[in-house]
């Protein structure tokens, strides 16, 4: 009997697996290159075929060039003459604007968007299957199989997982690497050895060669620590002097682990920065010893910079239920949440807590965590509060993908529900059936959530909204990401429409993939544009533009709610005036940046003349000098 259910839950897993897979891979064909990519993988490539990590150092390089391999494999054409590589390389900060045109040429002057792009997210989509399969054996760990079962379903079926693993981004890489350095550092903590350490240092590696923010586990490994001060756990021993004999060698190993990560990511970035030229450490001198500890200081040197980047970069104001917040605010991330996410889970999570309560509650308290596994779901618990904690408290809010570990550490929490059911049940408790067939009439509500919702994933919405429209809730890539171009295109063929107007989100240029397309401001519009169609992004709604004056003519939702196409009036009124664009006192700005003009024809210039970046940097400078000489005036 056993070995059936086994098998039908390994059936199960497979299926769903397979599900996610079609599901995620069907959404991402549909998909235009999303506004990182375009930086990404370029990035990735250069890495690979010339072992210089230059380009994007503000993100750590494993994702880039795990995604990168198969492009490269395939022979993909990059041209290191290009002006946009000698610039980024000649200046800390210029790679942050040369990054951007040396993905755009690459992806789609160079090689076939569509291919370069599809080949690029696949090792991605088997990141996310990885994931998935980490998350089925972890929940069958902390419940049964049916609890890893359960938490598989939820995983992949989440459209949050469906809209970015495929994606080339970091987010799902250091996803899987944290719930991977949880686990081991939770079975070195359970039994320190020479492999759970390497275990453990692997683990961690990956996580810092994934994203900056896997720094927050040097928070989480000593509030795990303090935890177990605070509520010790039986696998501690009881005497004293045992007790601090235990914690010391966890803690010896804990740091023998760091170094092994350490070693880890200095060898990988030692390898991907071979050939990068050193004379940002000229400091150090020219002559032969000095070359050779140039190149030996490359490796930290890359990733201390890069993280400066990442640190002191501007952070983008947090639009949230129609309101735009000049830093970020406790409850983005919370709201965000409940609305991308599927009722399905929001439910499990619920009864699950309530059936968590009951079980501890009951005169003979039952044990729903398996033995052995008390240090592990402290784990979970532990990291679950501070990276929830940590993006509470960013300053840095735009995205729901941002969110992912926290996503990933709920689902597991769903592990032990089937098991503490199974326990209530024979227990007597009345309400423990109905609770297992909810359980799975939550589950296939999951997967029919997720079916409903193709190919939309990235701009899903739950009826949480209370049908207000998502331009009005939120913006950025929990809305459109660039992503809906080819929807776009579609739209014009069949209306054959030889021009079309395109305020699209991003630095790139839409006629890669809408030739019609004719670059506009929908704040700005022109006489001349009356009678003609327009498409627009639903971030430039509200949030990015001031736009919501278009809603008065007819309309139609492209992609999902992503992008919006408007038949504009044959006359359009004045600015200011009823039914036409707003005065320039209420424009809103892309970015929500001022580089004396709009960012976007700064980006495009310079991408249709690699050339131009020298001078718009330049520009940048000054204008950076007339900020600061105006902010010193002030002070004095």
């Amino acid at each position: 009997m056993k070995a059936r259910s086994s098998g039908i839950v390994l059936a199960g897993a497979v299926f769903l697996l397979a599900l996610m897979a079609l599901l995620a891979d069907g959404a991402v064909r549909r998909e235009s290159v999303t506004f990182d990519e375009m930086a990404h993988i370029g990035a990735g490539v250069s890495y690979l075929q010339k072992l210089d990590m230059r380009m994007n150092e503000e993100h750590p390089p494993l994702a880039k060039a795990f995604a990168a391999i198969p492009l490269v494999v395939r022979g993909v054409r990059a041209d290191y003459s290009n002006f946009s590589w000698t610039f980024s390389g000649s200046g800390m900060f210029k790679q942050f604007l040369g990054e951007w045109v040396w993905g755009h040429w690459l992806i789609t002057r160079w090689n076939d968007p569509i291919a370069t792009v599809f080949w690029a997210r696949q090792p991605m989509l088997l990141l996310t299957l990885v994931l998935g399969v980490v998350v089925f054996i972890y929940g069958s760990r902390f419940g049964d199989q049916w609890g890893g079962l359960l938490c598989l379903c939820v995983y992949a079926t989440m459209p949050v997982m469906l809209a970015f693993g495929p994606l080339v981004l970091t987010d799902m890489a250091i996803t899987l690497f944290v719930v991977l350095t949880l686990w081991a550092f939770a079975g070195m903590w359970q039994s320190p050895s020479r492999k759970t350490i390497l275990i453990f240092g692997l683990a961690f590696g990956g996580a810092l060669l994934s994203k900056f923010s896997a720094g927050l586990l040097f928070f989480c490994f000593p509030a795990y620590m303090l935890s177990l001060r605070w509520r010790p756990l039986q696998e501690q021993p009881a005497d004293k002097a045992e007790l601090k004999a235990w914690r010391r060698l966890r803690l010896r190993s804990l740091f023998k682990g760091i170094i092994v990560a350490a070693l880890v990511v200095y060898a990988v970035y030692f390898v991907l920065s071979w050939n990068e030229p050193t004379d940002s450490l000229t400091v150090l001198g020219t002559n032969v010893a000095s070359l050779f500890l140039r190149r030996m200081l490359m490796p930290p040197w890359i990733y201390l910079r890069g993280l400066a980047i990442f640190a002191f970069t501007g952070h983008p104001a947090s639009f949230i239920l129609g309101h735009t917040y000049p830093h970020g605010v406790w409850f983005y991330f919370p709201v965000m949440f409940l609305l991308k996410s599927s009722l399905a889970f929001l439910i499990l999570l619920v009864l699950a807590l309530i059936v968590g309560l009951v079980a501890k509650s009951r005169p003979a308290r039952l044990k729903v965590i398996p033995e052995g596994m008390e240090l592990h779901w402290r784990a979970v618990w532990v990291f679950l509060v501070v990276f929830t904690g940590a993006c509470m408290l960013s300053p840095t809010q735009f995205s729901i993908r941002h969110f992912s570990i926290p996503i990933v550490l709920l689902i597991l929490m769903l592990a032990p529900l089937p098991r503490a059911l199974s326990l209530l049940r024979g227990a007597g408790w009345p309400v423990a059936r109905a609770g297992v067939w909810l359980t799975v009439a939550l589950a296939l509500a999951s997967v029919a959530t997720a079916v409903r919702a193709y190919p939309y994933y990235l701009p899903f919405m739950n009826s949480l909204s209370a049908g207000r429209p998502a331009y009005d809730l939120m913006a950025d890539s929990n809305l459109d990401w660039n992503q809906g171009l080819p929807e776009a295109e579609e739209f014009v063929r069949q209306r054959g429409l030889n021009t079309v107007l395109m305020d699209a989100y991003g630095f790139s240029d839409s006629t890669v993939y809408v030739p019609e397309a004719k670059f506009w401001n929908c704040q700005t519009a022109r006489p001349e544009d009356g009678g003609t169609w327009a498409i627009v992004s639903a971030d430039l709604i509200r949030e990015s533009h001031n736009c919501i004056w278009l809603f008065q003519y007819p309309h139609q939702a492209l992609a999902g709610g992503s992008m919006y196409a408007f038949q504009l009036p044959g006359v359009i009124p004045a600015a200011g005036s009823v039914g036409g664009p707003p005065l320039p006192e209420n424009y809103r700005l892309f970015a929500n940046q001022a580089f004396g003009g709009d960012l976007r024809i700064i980006f495009l210039n310079c991408i249709h003349d690699p050339l131009q970046l020298q001078p718009t940097w330049d520009q940048f400078m000054a204008n950076a000098q007339k900020q600061r000489q105006a902010s010193g005036s002030k002070g004095r």
